[in-house]
């Protein structure tokens, strides 16, 4: 099978899980949820079929091992990306990472490295569910704690009785960590971005992750009737709250390389006819250089407070995630850059904006990542696609890094 054959093949394995959903309308599949099930046979039985011993540890995590030559010492390259989705979701974000590593597998028809492969599909890295991120590649780095396994869904149930009923012992989540011999962590994914299809550019190399901050700002003024209450006396928690985002998007825009979203507001009690007396704004902040990070969140902060004293309003803020910049391996990245030039595509480094597995995994490991083109930067949509010939690309690559990883 060509490169460009087994990229086409690769792509339709990804709209095959696509299919595997818990909305029978849209691509949704959260952590555990019943059609991962669905997932772990087809993506178990094709790791089989390329040669490898397959299991799915505590974590919900589907590990395929392809073991090196006999005559070789104890060094393993791991290659992954997550199997969950995005409600609405589109085939390719996480999952072409994880198909990736099973074609490069596949390409080598029975051949051994003096190093074992292992591909691995994360459980979870969305962070629907749980509204906590990364839970699949935070078991491979051995950093899950009691209070993230004490986490409910809506429907009141925490992780730790999901991995229960999944069929999965949560006390055996020690033996999900990597394995000593972990020698460094390769990512496939997506660009989720328009950069590299502005370039008109296959593939980027990914020098870092940006910091990320996750904060609820809740403004509490007062509810009222709102046919009574004259415009004066409001104490309106939704108005002071849209001031603060117009303000928060201004300062964004001033700050090179800064973004900032307010993806999320809740207004209370939520009737047309009634005063909002609460309103709760999630803020969501990413910067390549976590002390201009923090330095914007401050001063978020300070006109936050500075809008609530305008209007008699309370601000709090209570801080969510806040995930510092993560480097990819400047060992491992160059050897990825040099893979990118033999094959004779152009080196494109670039920072993500977007968190992924790798920033997780680098706790435990050396992490390098390889971004492929998304047409038009579309992704956590159904329109999310790939072409077959950037695809083939990165096929090219991996398999040019594999090379280059057995002599390093």
């Amino acid at each position: 099978m060509t490169p460009f054959e087994r990229a086409e093949e690769t792509i339709r394995r990804c709209r095959a899980l696509a299919r595997c959903s818990e909305d029978p309308n849209a691509t949704t599949r959260t952590f555990l949820s019943a059609p991962m099930r669905e997932v772990h046979a087809l993506v178990s039985e094709w790791m089989q079929h390329a040669g490898m011993t397959v299991e799915i540890d505590a974590a919900g995590n589907l590990r395929g091992v392809y073991s090196a030559d006999r005559t070789a010492g104890s060094r393993r390259l791991v290659i992954g990306s997550h199997l969950d989705t995005v409600p609405n979701a589109g085939a390719f974000d996480g999952i072409l990472g994880v198909i990736m590593a099973v074609a490069l597998v596949e390409q080598l028809d029975g051949r051994r490295y003096p190093f074992t492969i292992e591909a691995v599909g994360f459980s979870e890295e969305e962070g629907v569910r749980f509204g906590a991120p990364f839970i699949g590649s935070r078991a491979l780095a051995g950093a899950i704690d009691e209070a993230l396994l004490d986490r409910q869904d809506a429907g009141g149930h925490s992780v730790r009785e999901v991995i229960g009923q999944y069929g999965l012992n949560p006390d055996n989540l020690a033996a999900a960590t990597a394995t000593p011999d972990s020698a460094g962590f390769l990512e496939f994914h997506i660009e989720q971005g328009p950069v590299l299809d502005a370039l008109d550019l296959p593939l980027g190399i990914v020098d870092a992750i940006v910091g990320l901050t996750r904060c609820e700002f809740t403004f509490e003024g007062a509810a009222n009737h709102a046919g009574t209450t004259p415009m004066a006396d409001r104490r309106d928690a939704l108005a002071g709250a849209a001031e603060w985002m117009v303000q928060v998007e201004r300062l964004a825009r001033e700050t090179p390389q800064l973004v900032a979203t307010v993806g999320r507001v809740i207004a209370e009690p939520g009737a047309s006819n009634v005063i909002p007396g609460r309103c709760r704004a999630m803020l969501d902040l990413r910067h390549g250089n976590d002390a201009q990070r923090h330095a914007a969140l401050e001063a978020m902060t300070t006109l936050a407070h500075a809008v609530g004293a305008g209007r008699g309003l309370r601000v709090t803020v209570e801080p969510r995630l806040d995930q510092n910049a993560v480097p990819m391996d400047p060992a491992m990245t160059a050897q990825l850059a040099a893979a990118v030039e033999k094959c004779g595509y152009p080196v494109h480094r670039m920072t993500s904006g977007a968190g992924h597995d790798a920033m997780i995994v680098a706790s435990r490991m050396p992490v390098a990542m390889l971004f492929v083109r998304s047409p038009r930067g579309v992704s956590h949509h159904p329109d999310e696609t790939v072409r077959v010939e950037d695809v083939a690309a990165a096929l090219r690559v991996g398999a040019a890094y594999l090379e280059a990883f057995a002599h390093a």
